[in-house]
């Protein structure tokens, strides 16, 4: 199929293309082969961009999309509630089904606000069939899906053969779904267990993500990623999933391995893990990639969190006296280019370059929001928000047109969503009205 995206103002992304004012991509087969001011594709489909920016589609990091139906029920609190309330009251309930329900809304919310490339943190996977589900899910969204499974959550229990089944279940060459393996990492149990899961994951060709944060007030694992250090564990194929509170050397490891880091800032903000650690990374030479990390928590949209990115370093940089480490570019470049190279996906999507996958997304720019988009990068990063989001394409496939979904039931979706929704709250013994307080763990 040959798709002609004309007269939009594009946002490539790419130093070598360039931005253009007025430009066209040209889309073939399912991968860009040309951007230009003007083309000429005769027989190819139109799809008319007047009036519109024209940006690759965003890439969210790390995302526990299983948890997409108790949306907002966690807008109050803190990290050891969230622990408590997800993990210890409700995940217990979650049987299967609702995993699978649970991933698909969440994956199909992500790709209708233009993250095209999710990483899926996938850590309610009790049995074999929970994390079957979360994978039927990923498989029967319409987006690109890297499914990051995160097996054994707090215990020591081998999880190689189970890696290596799940591996199994995931085709190879252009796939939309991916795979790459959470740990548990040393701050949640063993080191010796923390060995094997890399060893695991190497063994399958698989990235590594693991979540590290360290409390100033903490008495133990204040050195993750050290100790892994230690151990061989850091090289370019693994992520660090917040990075709070890491001494200063052990940010310089991470630089010196060419790990990356995912930065979630609402949720940092908020749960008191500390201020996001955008500005350290700069510093020591890691480019941050942007995630949502959980929406009972925060919403699910990249252009929130791209803002509270950009706000929030800037307000350090002017209260330590020093001048800006970052504008909007580097902030969009976080949540496209950068965050693709993080989850291994660098030479497919991330850019408006030819020879990748036609991952795009069309935001109107004539709508108030944004008009008139005098500066393209800024207007995205400061003002857009997920109902300017009109086209997205993935591998060159529209899945949404003229601001709706393509080819989605979406209110059976939502009538099991919130059956699901009713029934684990229930079982747990949970309100849903914003009175419930969970305690902490």
């Amino acid at each position: 199929m040959r798709l002609l995206v004309r007269g939009g103002t594009v946002i490539s992304v790419d130093p070598r293309t360039g931005d253009l004012p007025r430009g066209d991509v040209l889309v073939e087969g399912g991968r860009i082969s040309a951007v230009s001011e003007h083309l000429d594709a005769p027989g190819a489909e139109v799809l008319d961009a007047t009036g519109m920016l024209v940006l690759p589609g965003f890439v969210d990091t790390h995302r526990h999309t299983w948890q997409a139906v108790f949306r907002g029920i966690g807008a109050d609190w803190t990290f050891a509630q969230y622990r408590a309330a997800m993990h210890g009251t409700m995940r217990p309930h979650y049987r299967p089904e609702d995993v699978h329900v649970g991933t698909l809304l969440g994956r199909v919310e992500a790709l209708h606000s233009g993250i095209t490339t999710l990483l899926d943190w996938c850590h309610c996977t009790d049995t074999a069939a929970h994390g079957d589900a979360a994978l039927d899910a990923l498989h029967q969204a319409p987006g690109r899906s890297v499914f990051c499974y995160g097996a054994g959550i707090g215990t020591d229990i081998p999880v190689a053969a189970e890696l290596a089944r799940m591996r199994g279940r995931i085709p190879g060459g252009d796939a939309l779904v991916t795979m790459a393996v959470g740990l548990r990492g040393p701050q949640t149990t063993s080191m010796e267990t923390t060995v094997a899961d890399v060893a695991a994951a190497r063994d399958l060709g698989l990235r590594v993500s693991v979540h590290v944060h360290v409390r100033p007030d903490a008495t133990q694992g204040r050195r993750p990623v050290a100790v892994m250090r230690e151990h061989g564990l850091l090289d370019d194929r693994t992520t660090f999933v917040h990075g709070n509170g890491l001494d200063d050397d052990e940010v310089a490891m991470m630089a010196d391995a060419g790990c990356s880091v995912s930065i979630s800032p609402d949720v940092e903000l908020k749960m008191g893990f500390g201020w996001p650690e955008t500005g350290r990374m700069l510093a020591a030479g890691i480019r941050p990639t942007l995630s949502i990390d959980d929406c009972p928590s925060a919403g699910g949209d990249m252009f929130s969190t791209m803002r509270t990115t950009l706000s929030v370093q800037r307000g350090l940089d002017t209260a330590r006296g020093g001048p800006p480490s970052l504008t909007a570019r580097d902030v969009l470049e976080f949540a496209t280019i950068d965050g693709a190279r993080a989850v291994g996906l660098g030479d497919q999507v991330g850019s408006i370059t030819p020879g990748k996958q036609a991952d795009l997304v069309l935001l109107r720019a004539d709508d108030l929001t944004l008009f008139p988009a005098n500066h393209p990068v800024g207007a995205v990063v400061s003002a857009a928000h997920p109902g300017l989001v009109d086209t997205v394409l993935v591998a060159g496939k529209i899945v949404k047109r003229g601001g709706a979904l393509v080819g989605l039931d979406l209110g059976e979706l939502r009538e099991r969503a919130l059956r699901s929704r009713a029934r684990i709250a229930a079982d747990a013994g949970v309100a849903l009205d914003g009175t419930w307080i969970p305690g902490e763990m």
